[in-house]
Parts: structure tokens; sequence; C-alpha cells
């Protein structure tokens, strides 16, 4: 199917050219003022403690809950909608969110924080308890032992802030239902003890038939002042979702199907012997700060993260034959007819623990007649994985239009895989003053893992368990200069890393050989942050090693596992929040081109990965109705360009190489209205998603070495009102 070229590429330059030089204007300029939500607060998923995002050398975001409520946003999913850097991939309804960013996938078991410390998000992470969300976009070397290069996404929980009475209920789509409150106090004469608890139970009911659902949460957080110096804080979440997830749409044969020719809310995930999908999780933490004297601080900080998952699915899965499993042309597609084979996958009892315990010091320091900011710690973590013999058997066969039923398997039983990793991770940060006007950034982070893993039934080719060790180092230095108050200029160079493991099989010539794959980003940047306002432009270049089986899978010779050259990443970055009268504008924009290069398929070279489009662009409006006070209407543009289908070295038919889906523009409106009525502030929200309707595909992840097409959720209507008092 033909799809037309990126359809804004230009603008997006012209949008970046526009910001920087609107920088220094902006701060001179009184009839034009930039709010800075974004970048004027803090992250500390940056590494910076306290220090504001527009004064460090890194592209970071943060958002709060009312950004996230007049956005729509209830899960981590839909954190596409706030920034042009951030792509889905692999993005379904009702299993955990994948998200990518800067077009690299963020690794669910190692790019997610919550509090700073690492967690697992092969699960549902709520964010009722969530004080603000926040990102990091990059190489995270600095800041994690072992990542993806995208970035990081933190999560921070609500902590006790004084006496709170806040309820909210909200309606969307078909039906969900969203009750919630959040509850605060403080105790003793001088406040020294606070407590706040969260609460919520949806019933899910998304555009798709047939996945309804349900969740709840609990959390409390607890604080406790030991005197001047010294905080003890405590908390605890658990949570529970329980729903069908939604399977994906795919190739026919040689042939990408028009968006416009499925119906978004069939769900293929709907056989009479499929099961939800449960997450269920406990998580708790213990957090310890002393201030000592000179401005210096000791933390201590543990968290325990217990995750238990039922993960069911009637799986759509290529064309295969039942009895020789054979697949010719359609091992990573459905068959030009639209039918396809369903795979019944049963996994039930999957437990994941996290464990993490940091120390870390903080403080001024002069040393050699400059200013310092330090901090310097240790992080220990401790992972397991537990799993049971799985059921991943062929069904029977199914239709794209959903016509099909077909009984359940024979219940084959597949193997999973128990993991173990254990890892050390000492590091350093420091802040320089060099000079009024310049600053130096350094970071060092120096790692050691112990991985294991182990499968449940041990195959007929296996040749045994083999743990590895491996020890490493991931430097970062930066640079920055204030050009004028309130706007920088910065470079970067940093690293970050990922190991991995060839398979314990006879078939692989290396067998159990490790790999440390470091990938290695330059970023340019300029940042500006007036009184009310914020802008930035930064220009990246991110390489990423790849791992390559060099062997032909179709016939019985040996594999051997590489490092194939690297995907590259280069990219510009525009972000910008401007208020002019009663309008306040935000945008984001990202062109990105991304590349394989230094490969030994030659083919492969200077192509561009699956489901990474070349162009991105957010932008939002508020315009507050002056007759009205406290009413705001809200718009929202999310566009984003074309992208291929299939990744470079897959293709089967001729013309895959060529397969792509258009880009797609979809429209968001809303209204906040905020009224007082007695004692009470009442917050009322209406929206609706997708607006015109558009039929688009949103999507199009090759997962599980599978292509799969997501549509646009249809038009979406929603509702909620919040009550403080």
């Amino acid at each position: 199917m033909a799809s037309p070229r990126p359809f804004f590429p230009l603008r997006l330059v012209a949008l970046a050219a526009a910001v920087a030089t609107a920088l220094p204007a902006a701060a001179q300029q009184d009839t034009v003022t930039i709010t800075g939500t974004r970048q004027q607060g803090h992250a500390g998923v940056a590494g910076f403690g306290d220090m504001p995002l527009a004064r460090t050398p890194v592209q970071a975001a943060s958002w709060s809950p009312q950004q996230l409520a007049d956005s729509g946003i209830a899960s981590l999913g839909a954190l596409t909608r706030l920034d042009a850097s951030v792509g889905d991939a692999y993005n379904a309804e009702g299993y955990w969110a994948i998200v990518s960013t800067r077009g690299y996938t963020l690794d669910n078991r190692f790019n997610y924080r919550r509090d700073g410390l690492p967690i697992n998000a092969e699960t549902a992470l709520p964010l009722d308890n969530k004080e603000r969300l926040e990102l990091l976009k990059g190489t995270s070397g600095m800041q994690a032992g072992t990542s993806a290069p995208g970035g990081l996404v933190n999560l921070i929980v609500k902590r006790p802030a004084g006496t709170l009475r806040q309820g909210r209920m909200e309606w969307r789509g078909a039906g969900s239902v969203l009750g919630a409150v959040d509850l605060g106090e403080s105790f003793g004469s001088d406040g020294t003890f606070g407590l706040r608890i969260n609460a919520a139970y949806e019933h899910l009911n998304p555009p798709q038939r047939h996945t309804h659902g349900e969740r709840h949460l609990i959390a409390a957080a607890a604080d406790w002042q030991l005197g001047d110096y010294s905080l003890l804080q405590a908390e605890l979440e658990i949570s529970r979702q329980r729903q069908p997830s939604v399977a994906g749409f795919s190739m026919l044969g040689a042939s990408v199907p028009g968006a416009q020719d499925i119906d978004p809310r069939l769900n293929l995930n709907d056989q009479p012997w499929r099961q939800p999908v449960v997450f269920d999780g406990q998580t708790a933490s213990l957090r310890w700060r002393q201030r000592l004297a000179g401005d210096w601080q000791l933390f201590a900080h543990a968290m325990q993260q217990k995750l238990r998952t039922d993960d069911n699915t009637a799986f759509p899965f290529g064309l295969f034959d039942p009895n020789t499993f054979d697949c010719g042309q359609t091992c990573d597609r459905y068959a030009p007819d639209g039918s396809f084979t369903y795979w019944e996958f049963k996994s039930e009892g999957e437990r994941r623990t996290s464990r993490a315990l940091q120390l870390s010091a903080s403080g001024p320091a002069r040393m050699a007649g400059l200013e310092h900011r330090v901090e310097a710690g240790l992080l220990f973590t401790n992972y397991t994985a537990r799993m049971n013999d799985a059921v991943f058997d062929i069904a029977g066969l199914g239709k794209v239009d959903g016509s099909l039923q077909t009984p359940p398997s024979a219940g084959f039983l597949d193997s999973n895989t128990h993991r173990d990793e254990r890892s050390t991770e000492l590091f350093a940060r420091d802040t320089v003053k060099l000079a009024p006007a310049w600053q130096l950034f350094a970071g060092l982070r120096h790692s050691r893992i112990e991985r294991k893993s182990q499968r449940t039934i041990t195959p007929s080719d296996a040749l045994g368990d083999k743990p590895y060790e491996q020890s490493f180092t991931t430097p970062w230095l930066a640079l920055s200069h204030e050009l004028a108050p309130g706007t920088i200029a910065y470079a970067s160079w940093g690293r970050g890393l990922e190991s991995e493991a060839t398979p314990s099989r006879a078939r692989y010539t290396n067998a159990g050989e490790t790999f440390t794959l470091q990938s290695r980003q330059l970023e340019i940047g300029l940042k500006h942050a007036g009184r009310d306002g914020e802008a930035s432009v930064a220009l990246f270049d991110i390489t990423r090693p790849q791992t390559f089986d060099r062997c032909d899978f179709t016939a019985s010779t040996p594999c051997t596992r590489i490092v194939d050259g690297s995907a590259r990443h280069r990219g510009l970055e525009a972000a910008g929040t401007m208020r002019t009268g009663p309008w306040l504008w935000q945008a984001s924009a990202m062109w990105l081109d991304a590349r394989r290069q230094g490969s030994s398929q030659a083919a492969v070279n200077g192509r561009s990965p699956a489901n990474v489009p070349r162009a991105t662009l957010r932008l939002g409006s508020e315009f507050a109705v002056g007759p009205l006070p406290g009413l705001a209407l809200l718009a929202q543009l999310s566009a984003e360009g074309q992208r291929h289908v299939l990744p470079p070295g897959r293709e089967v038919y001729a013309s895959d190489a060529d397969a792509t889906i258009p880009g797609w523009t979809r429209l968001d409106l809303g209204l906040r209205w905020r009224q007082q009525w007695q004692a009470t502030t009442l917050v009322w929200r209406l929206g609706v998603d997708n607006a015109t309707d558009q039929q688009a595909w949103k999507e199009s992840p090759y997962q599980f070495s599978h292509v799969y097409l997501y549509p646009l959720a249809p038009r979406t209507w929603r509702a909620s009102v919040q009550a403080s008092f």
C-alpha cells in the first residue's frame, strides 16, 4: 500500500528555528510571556536534585496530576500524548504499557523508576497516588546501570502535605466509571506526623468490545519529622487490574490493509475460552533523610516491589499448519485472505520481585577554588522472576473480521524462564561553577551485575544454565553557558549500557557468550526560562549496537550471535509554552533520522527501523473565557508521520521494504470549569478524544517477531468532577 511522504518535517525545522530565535526575545517582550510548567520545576530523574530543569544540561520534563487530568491521561501508555519524543511501541489496551523515546523502545525491566529507585514495569502501574510523572530523554548511563538508550520514566509518589480532602468521579467512553479519594492529615502539635491515603476503584469498559474489566488501588504514605534535621518516610501501595488485553491487526500477505477497512472497536482477542490478564502489585518503601551541617544531607532509601501476573490471551500470530507448524510466507503476518492462527497462551502465577537499597550523600563543597555540588552513593538491587510452565499451543483458525470462533487448544505446555539478577552500582555526580556564566557537570557510575536464567522445562538442545558476571563504567559530561539571564546553551556527552547473552542452546556456536552493548550520545541544546516562561531546542545523536543471529533458521545450520553494526538516531527536538492574553499555547516537536549502519548485511544499512515516524508534533492550547471566570477551553493536536512496518532484514516479499503506514492527525477537545461552592472547590472536566473520529493506524510494532497494527481509538467522550474541601 502506497503511503505519503512525511508530511511536516520542514515545518518542524521551521518551528525549531523560530523557537531558537525567540529565546532571547521572549525575555525582553512584555506583551508575550511563557509559562514554565514543565521546565521551571525539577525532575529528580535528571540526576541533579532540586536544580530547575531549565538550568540542567539535559532534556527532561515533568507533569502534574492536573495536567494528566486535563489531557485525559489515566495510564502510562497515554504518556505519548504529552511529548513529541514519546511514541507507542506495542501499546495495547489491557496489557502493560510499552513506549519509546527518541525512537528507542524503553525496556520495561530497566527503564522505569519509582521515587528514583528501579522498578519492574511489566505490569499495570497505577497513577492515582502519583504526584507527578518525570521523563528523561536520551541515554541514562549516569542515572541507571543498564537501560535502553531512549530515556527513563520516574513515578513520584504522593506524600503527606497537610490537611487534604479530595474526591473524584470520572466517566469515560462506553461505560468506564472511576471513583477515587485523596485524603491527608497532619498530627502532633507541630505537624510532626503526616498521613496521606489514596484509594481508587474503576470499572473498565474501553471502546473495544468485550474488553470489560476492573481495577483498584489502596495506598498510604506517612511522614515522621524526628526533630529539625531528621525525616522518616514510609509508604505502601496495593493494586490490582483484571481485564482482557486487545490483540493487534497485521499485514495481509504482502499488503498493508487500510485502517478504514477494519473496525477499531473489534478486539481479536475475543474467544469463548479467553481469560483476562490479571496484574497484582504490592510495593512498599522506607526513606530516611538526615540533614547535616553545611547544607549536607544523608539519604537511605529501601524499596520492595512484588508483582503477580496471570498472562492470558487468545493470541493471533501468523498462519501455521497445525500438524507440521509450517508457516511459509505467513510466519510474521496474517494471510492475504485475512485468516490467521489463534494460539492459546496461558502463563499464570508469574512472580516478579524487585528489591533496592540506595545510600547517598549530597552537599556543597569548595575545592581548588571552585564551588561544587556533589552527590555520591551506592545502589544495591536484586531482581527475581519465578514462572510456571505456560500453555502456548495452536487453538484454531481466526479471521481478521472476528467472524470465526474456535475451541481451545489441547493445552500443550511450553517452557518459561526463571531469572535472577543482582547489581551493585557506585555513582558520583558533581556540578562545578567554573565562572559566573559557566558550569561543568560530570557523572560516573560503576556497575557490577550478576545474572542467570533457567528454563522451567529443559529443552532437548539446552546446554545448561550459564550464569555470568559483568562490570562496566558509564561516564557522562556536560558544559553549560548562560547566554543571558534565564537562557543557557549546553553540550553533553554520555554513555548507556545494555547487557545481552547468547542463548545456551547447542545450535549456537558461541552459546553463553555475553555482550556489553554501549550506546553513546552527543547532544547540544538551548534553553530559556524567564519569570513565567520556557522554551528549548536540542540536537542529539545516539548510536546503539545491534546484535544479530547469523544463520539460516529454515535449515539445520549452526548460528552465531554477533554485534552487527548499530542503530543510529539523530534528531531535533523543540518545545515551548507561551501565554498571550487569555491564550496558553504548548508545543513540542521532533524530527528523527533513524537508520541502521555498519551491518554485515548490505541491504540493511541505511534502512529505517519499524514503527518509528520521522516527524512528530504535539500542539496544545487553552483559552480562558473571560466572561465566565474559572472556565477554560482546551484543545490538543497530535500528528505523526509515516512509519515502516517491518524492521530491516525481515522482508518476505519483494515489496516488504516499502511497506509503511501513513501519517495521522488527531484532535482532542475539552473544557475545564473551576468553581467555588461554599467551602468546596469543584473542578468539572469534559472532553472528547479523537473528536473528528479519524481512522488510521496509530502504530506498527514488530513485537514477538511479528508485525502488528493498532488503530487509533474511535471518538471517545469523558467527563469528571473533582471536589476539594
